[in-house]
């Protein structure tokens, strides 16, 4: 086993002092490599092979592979079919559990991460802003001491976020939908989510996953001598994996790395520079060129390729290019009569030099589809060839990446020009046949899968992708609208899957000769690498005529979410109001205006949009869900009840559904109900934080202080940085007598959360039980946090004007506490605002001494307000 005997940044300090840069001759020198021991400078941990395409990049990394496999190292192979840095890990994984080495620890946290992604989807749309709400599931600047009140005008901004599109559609949290805002992002994850760890988790996957990775990997290093990574046609992959490649293996930013892991990087071009620029030193470059003359002739009599004549043919055709030089070879041609025409090309010259027309014809046709597996190979084949698969995977111009082969680019490429130029007919019909194949498999797929599953199945996406390819190969303007309507739903999912689809759009181009295609495949490739990529596809695809009437309307909904996000939303209604002008049935673009309603605190025209989007699709309980919090911000309590019901009656294990529920129980006074709502969450999702610091924040209205600080003890212990369960667990402790206790827990949320009034407001009453130093401070910070939030956004003010009324007669300033009952009314609160004043009051009665005599009129003229009409 490979002994660490120095570090790698010793090593890397020790490589910079004496200047060293190893080169050497291809294998050799990395069988040398493995030999040396990781004890000397001279080891090398990171290669850089390149060269032309077709100069052997691959067939030299194959060979590496198997040196390394001789000395009893474990390998992984990454190609270009990863378009993040979550799918290289994955693909690693994979390949080292075939090989008896699996990174569990990896597995289960990549797991979790998708099954956290479904879980907060909704909170990147929290980022936009709260309407009125405050607490864990709202914005950062709180605006009630009623915990009930917070509790339940925080679910009110939080159900938003399950709008379709943003919500279970996707499938996932993008990090790049919360690059703004992200404090205010993290705040609302935090409360969908179980723990801290969840949320970082979900906000960097590959920051928290990557010492995950590098923790397994290191455990395999202590049983294997040697771990090789090895990543191929890294020309493609650069982008996406040369910072964290970087980071990893050089900088040791995730996390230290053992010396017997090796990295190399193999693409046609030099590393960026911009990127490893300081680090080229540390770099150890393997530069392959075309084969000379002697090592063609080398090559071919290897091959048994001995006949002058056909010598010089094979070396005129390949260039001495090793990719073409061995496949010629391979057919061991021996008569060169036929073969004098200069202008054949090598591929043509190979097919002649193949003497069964069955697999002359095999050859050509499995160079149509993007990868070939043994499925497609049996659709293409003709029945005489049917059993050759083993023939064609044994080819030299075709690499196996994880059980289906892929032609090499340079064979690949005149293959096509040959079968296009040929019979453009066949070509049609060839394609036509493919895009049939998989649709066929498409649509099997799909029945194992809800509809909204699809585009988070990697297997149906793979399969859409290949249809889609060969549909557009076959017949471009036919298969365009549907193509480019694809990729808007692509934009919607993930910048990987815009990726993959602008790849395909570039790919059919390329390979079918489509000007238009290739330009528009460029463009979209080009957008996904950029911040604003989303817009900016979604823009240009809005641009195409092509796109038809359902493309754009989407395109414009997926846009005016995006806005939205961004805050922008001006901009989102207006993108919204355009897919709605197009498609007057998109539910989806009803959903997302009234959210942006919702935000800007329009809830007329909020709740007018979430009854179109229900009336379109009366079966999705996110809208059912997104209308209930707009009911409950307009304090409508028994309608948002009812849209909870039946919410719940279409999905009976919506823990999300069940606590927003049971919240506004707790509101309306229906405890146990509410108790019960929490308790079934809970029994659903076990782990969850947020169900127990709910259910024990009713157990202290119930005065079951016991029961609350269990509860509360256990949600702190699941996130032991919320603040709002931070602060009920101060409560319990008062009410409990444990008062040092009661007092750590309201510094610490005060802390956590300096805007919330509820807090200072809490401790002030604690100071005032206890006869604590500091009173006065707390009561004026409360105050001047609830005049500051009384004059702003409608949604916070309405519960502020009540919290300040409430907040004087604690101080107790009488006098400003009846002109502030006068304001109160004035602005005409609705019955359950003045419930919840009432209670509040009720609240403040029981916790300390309170003036009775002065307090009776303000109880009087609440209670006759909460009769009128």
């Amino acid at each position: 086993m490979a002994r660490n005997p120095v570090s790698r940044h010793e090593l890397i300090q020790r490589r910079r002092d004496s200047g060293f840069v190893g080169r050497r001759h291809e294998l050799a020198a990395f069988r040398e490599n493995l030999l040396r021991g990781t004890g000397s400078d001279t080891y090398q941990f990171l290669f850089h092979v390149h060269g032309l395409a077709g100069v052997g990049k691959s067939a030299l990394l194959r060979q590496w592979e198997s040196a390394a496999r001789q000395e009893g190292a474990v390998t992984a192979v990454v190609g270009d079919d990863v378009h993040s840095v979550m799918e290289a890990m994955e693909t690693i994984s994979v390949q080292l559990r075939r090989q008896g080495c699996a990174l569990k620890a990896f597995d289960t946290q990549l797991s979790r991460y998708r099954q956290k992604c479904h879980e907060a989807d909704a909170a990147s749309a929290a980022q936009a802003g709260g309407s009125g709400g405050c607490g864990p599931m709202g914005p950062a600047e709180p605006a009630g001491p009623s915990s009930s009140s917070v509790l339940a005008a925080q679910f009110g901004v939080a159900g938003l976020g399950l709008l379709p599109g943003v919500g279970a559609l996707s499938g996932v949290v993008r990090p790049e939908h919360v690059a703004s805002g992200l404090d205010l992002a993290r705040s609302a994850l935090s409360s969908r989510l179980r723990n801290h760890e969840d949320v970082q988790l979900v906000l960097s996957p590959v920051k928290v996953l990557t010492p995950h990775f590098l923790a397994d990997l290191r455990a395999v290093s202590e049983r294997r001598p040697w771990v090789v990574l090895f990543f191929d046609t890294y020309e493609r992959t650069a982008p996406l994996l040369d910072v964290w490649l970087r980071d990893m293996l050089v900088c040791e930013a995730h996390g230290p790395v053992p010396m017997n892991v090796q990295a190399t990087l193999s693409g046609q071009g030099p590393l960026d520079v911009s990127c490893w620029g300081d680090s080229l030193d540390l770099v150890t470059e393997v530069g392959l060129r075309l084969f000379t003359a002697d090592e063609a002739r080398s090559l071919l009599a290897n091959r048994a390729v001995t006949n002058e004549r056909v010598v010089e043919v094979i070396l005129r055709l390949s260039g001495h290019l090793p990719v073409l030089l061995d496949a010629l070879a391979r057919s061991r041609p021996h008569d060169a009569d036929t073969v004098g025409d200069p202008s054949d090309t090598a591929v043509e010259r190979f097919l002649k030099w193949e003497t069964d027309p069955a697999r002359r014809d095999t050859i050509l046709a499995c160079a149509l589809p993007l990868r070939v597996d043994e499925d497609t190979y049996r659709t293409l084949a003709p029945a005489s060839a049917a059993e050759d698969f083993a023939w064609l995977r044994g080819l030299p111009f075709l690499t196996d990446q994880g059980g289906r082969l892929r032609y090499h680019d340079v064979i690949r490429t005149p293959m096509l020009r040959v079968q296009r130029a040929r019979s453009p007919v066949q070509w049609r019909r060839r394609h036509n046949q493919l895009a049939s194949v998989f649709g066929e498999w498409r649509r099997d797929q799909e029945r194992r899968l809800a509809p909204q599953e699809h585009w988070d199945d990697a297997a149906w996406r793979d399969l859409r992708l290949n249809e889609t390819y060969h549909q557009l190969c076959a017949e471009e303007i036919a298969a365009l609208p549907e193509a480019l309507y694809d990729t808007v739903r692509a934009c919607g999912h993930s910048v990987e899957s815009l990726r993959r689809w602008a790849q395909v759009l570039l790919q059919a181009g390329q390979d079918s000769d489509g000007e238009h295609l290739i330009r528009a495949g460029q463009r979209l490739l080009d957008a996904a690498g950029r911040t604003s990529g989303e817009v900016e596809a979604l823009t240009f695809l809005l641009a195409i005529p092509r796109l038809g009437t359902k493309g754009r309307a989407l395109a414009h909904a997926l846009r005016g979410r995006r806005h939205r996000l961004d805050q922008q939303n001006s901009r989102a209604l207006a993108d919204y109001g355009a897919a709605l002008t197009l498609d007057p049935g998109l539910a989806r673009a009803y959903a997302g205006r009234g959210r942006t309603h919702q935000v800007m605190h329009r809830f007329a025209a909020a709740l007018a949009d979430y009854d179109s989007a229900i009336r379109l699709d009366p079966s999705d309980s996110r809208y059912l869900i997104n209308r209930s919090s707009v009911l409950f911000n307009v304090r409508r309590y028994e309608e948002a009840l009812a849209d909870l019901d039946r919410a719940l009656d279409l999905d009976h294990h919506n823990t999300w559904a069940l606590q927003f529920r049971g919240l506004l129980r707790h509101r309306m006074h229906q405890h146990e109900a509410a108790v019960n709502d929490f308790t079934d969450a809970i029994t659903i999702d076990p782990e969850g934080a947020w169900a127990y610091a709910a259910r024990g924040d009713v157990h202290l209205a119930l005065g079951r202080h016991a029961a609350a600080l269990a509860d509360l003890n256990h949600s702190l212990a699941l996130e032991p940085d919320a603040a709002w369960p931070r602060c009920w667990r101060g409560e319990a402790y008062r009410a409990l007598g444990r008062y040092d206790e009661a007092r750590a827990d309201f510094e610490c949320a005060i802390e956590l959360l300096p805007k919330c009034g509820w807090f200072s407001y809490q401790s002030a009453l604690l100071m005032r039980s206890t006869g604590a130093p500091g009173e006065a401070e707390r009561w004026q910070r409360a105050k001047e946090i609830y005049e500051n939030q009384a004059l702003g956004e409608p949604g916070f003010a309405d519960l502020a004007r009540s919290n300040l009324l409430v907040l004087l007669c604690a101080m107790p300033d009488w006098e400003r506490a009846e002109e502030q009952l006068r304001v109160f009314l004035a602005h005409g609160p609705s019955r359950h605002q003045i419930v919840e004043a009432l209670d509040d009051l009720a609240d403040l009665q029981r916790t300390v001494p309170v003036d009775a005599e002065r307090l009776a009129p303000i109880l009087d003229r609440l209670e006759d307000a909460c009769e009128l009409p």
